[in-house]
C-alpha cells in the first residue's frame, strides 16, 4: 500500500494532484457522476476539518484508490472487471474522502459535522471531504436511486484515485499474506487467528456487495485480508448511520489492520472470513453453521467477530459466537449497544454465556446536542426522520437534539472507537 497524503482540496480547471493538493475540475467530476441516467443533477462542495459545516443526509464515504500493480482493479465487480484482487501495489489518497449525499430514501442516512461536539464522534470530521449531492430523475424507485448514488460515488472515487497513478507515495506499507501451509510452517508457535466479518444484508436498502454480488446471495467464504484494501467489499446499505460501515471503513478495516500489526509477533493472522445477516431463521442457521465449520476446518485458535447493524443481527452475532466457541475456537465479539437513553435497557437483542469477551462501541442511544452550524451541504428536510431523531429534534435556535446513532461512523467516547478497536 502506497499512501499519498492530501493536504488540501481546491476546485480548478483541471483535475490533478500537485504538492499534496488535490485540484478538482467540477465539470469533469460531474460528467463522471452523471454517466448514470437515473441521476438528474450533481452539485459539488468541499468540507474541511474545523469548518462550521454540516453534511446531511450522508449515504456513503469512500477513499480514492488506484491499483498500479497486480491483478484486477479497484472495486472489482462494481467498477473494475471481476478479478481476484489483494496482491501487487495499490495507492490510497489519505486524509480525504468522497462523500455522497442526497434525498433520503428510507430513514437511516446520517450526519457529518466538521466542527463542534458532533465532530468528536465521527472520523469523517477529520478528513478533507469532496461532497457530491445527487438529485434523482423524477419517478425513480427508491432502491434504484440509492444504487445510482452509490455507484456514482465509486466512479468519482476511481476517477480521483487515477490522478495518483504516476505519483510517488509519501509512505509505503507491506502486508504479508501466507498460504495456510506457509503460515503454519513460518509461525508454528503462534496462535492461529482469523477475522469473522458479518456483512449487513437484512433486506431492501440493506445491501453490501462482495465483488459486485449482494451479500444476501453468498454463503460464508474466505478472503485474503488484503482483498478489502482493493475494494472487494463495498457499502450499499441504509442502516443507522453509526451502525453501517461506509466503503471507507471496508477499505481501511481496522480489525484487518490491527491483526496485521500483530501478525508474526503475537499471532498468525490466517484469513478473513465473511458471512451475512439475513432475516430468515434458516438463513441465519445456515450462515452461522458454515462460519463455525470454516473456523474448525482452518484449525483456528481464536477469532474476532464484528457485527454491522443491530437488533435482528444480534441473533446472527450470538449464533456465530456460540457455534464457533462450541468448536473449541475462542471468540471476541465487537458490537455497539442500544441500551436506551437512560442506559437501562438490554443492550443487545440476544445474549449467551459463550459471549464472554466483548469490545463495545458504546451506547448509540446516548443523547447529544448538535449546535446550529453556518453551512449545510445537502438538506435538513429529513433531519427529524433519520434513526436517532424525532419530531422534536430541530430546536428553535437551530440546534439538533439527537441520539449518537445519527452521526456517520459514530461511537461513544467512553467506549472503543470502531475505527481503532482492538
Amino acid at each position: 500500500m502506497g499512501h499519498i497524503y492530501i493536504k488540501d482540496i481546491q476546485f480548478a480547471s483541471e483535475s490533478k494532484i500537485e504538492d499534496g493538493i488535490l485540484y478538482v475540475s467540477e465539470e469533469a467530476v460531474k460528467a463522471v457522476a452523471l454517466e448514470d441516467e437515473k441521476i438528474k443533477s450533481v452539485s459539488l462542495d468541499i468540507a474541511k476539518p474545523g469548518e462550521s459545516v454540516r453534511i446531511t443526509p450522508v449515504k456513503d464515504v469512500i477513499e480514492p484508490r488506484v491499483k498500479v500493480e497486480g491483478r484486477g482493479g479497484i472495486f472489482p465487480g462494481v467498477i473494475a472487471k471481476v478479478d481476484t484482487v489483494g496482491e501487487g501495489k495499490t495507492y490510497a489518497l489519505k486524509g480525504m474522502a468522497v462523500v455522497t449525499a442526497g434525498k433520503i430514501v428510507g430513514f437511516q442516512e446520517g450526519i457529518i459535522d466538521m466542527t463542534g461536539p458532533g465532530a468528536d464522534y465521527t472520523p469523517f470530521s477529520k478528513t478533507l471531504n469532496l461532497v457530491m449531492v445527487c438529485e434523482p430523475v423524477d419517478g425513480i424507485k427508491q432502491h434504484d436511486y440509492e444504487a445510482a448514488v452509490r455507484f456514482a460515488g465509486f466512479r468519482v472515487a476511481t476517477y480521483i484515485g487515477e490522478l495518483a497513478r504516476e505519483l510517488t507515495p509519501d509512505e509505503t506499507k507491506v502486508y504479508e499474506t501466507c498460504t495456510i501451509k506457509e503460515g503454519m510452517e513460518k509461525y508454528p508457535d503462534l496462535p492461529r487467528v482469523a477475522y469473522v466479518q458479518m456483512l449487513q444484508s437484512q433486506g431492501l436498502l440493506h445491501d453490501t456487495y462482495v465483488y459486485g454480488v449482494d451479500a444476501k446471495k453468498i454463503v460464508p467464504t474466505i478472503l485474503s485480508p488484503t482483498e478489502v484494501m482493493d475494494g472487494a467489499i463495498v457499502s450499499g446499505n441504509c442502516v443507522s448511520a453509526c451502525d453501517k460501515n461506509p466503503t471507507y471503513v471496508h477499505l481501511n478495516n481496522p480489525v484487518v489492520h490491527d491483526l496485521f500489526e500483530q501478525h508474526g509477533k503475537t499471532l498468525n493472522f490466517v484469513c478473513h472470513i465473511i458471512t451475512n445477516e439475513n432475516v430468515y431463521l434458516a438463513d441465519k442457521m445456515r450462515s452461522s453453521d458454515w462460519t463455525a465449520k470454516l473456523c474448525k476446518m482452518l484449525d483456528l485458535d481464536g477469532v474476532i467477530v464484528s457485527q454491522e447493524g443491530f437488533g435482528n443481527p444480534d441473533t446472527d452475532l450470538i449464533m456465530n459466537c456460540k457455534k464457533i466457541e462450541a468448536e473449541g475456537v475462542k471468540t471476541v465479539i465487537i458490537t455497539d449497544e442500544y441500551a436506551g437513553r437512560d442506559g437501562k435497557s438490554q443492550s443487545l437483542a440476544d445474549a449467551d454465556p459463550a459471549a464472554d469477551a466483548v469490545v463495545t462501541g458504546g451506547n448509540a442511544n446516548q443523547v447529544i446536542i448538535l449546535p446550529k452550524l453556518d453551512k449545510v451541504i445537502g438538506t435538513l428536510d429529513y433531519v427529524t426522520k433519520i434513526a436517532g431523531a424525532s419530531e422534536e429534534t430541530l430546536r428553535e435556535d437551530g440546534s439538533l437534539e439527537v441520539e449518537l446513532q445519527v452521526l456517520t461512523g459514530a461511537t461513544n467516547e467512553t467506549g472503543f472507537n470502531k475505527l481503532s478497536a482492538r
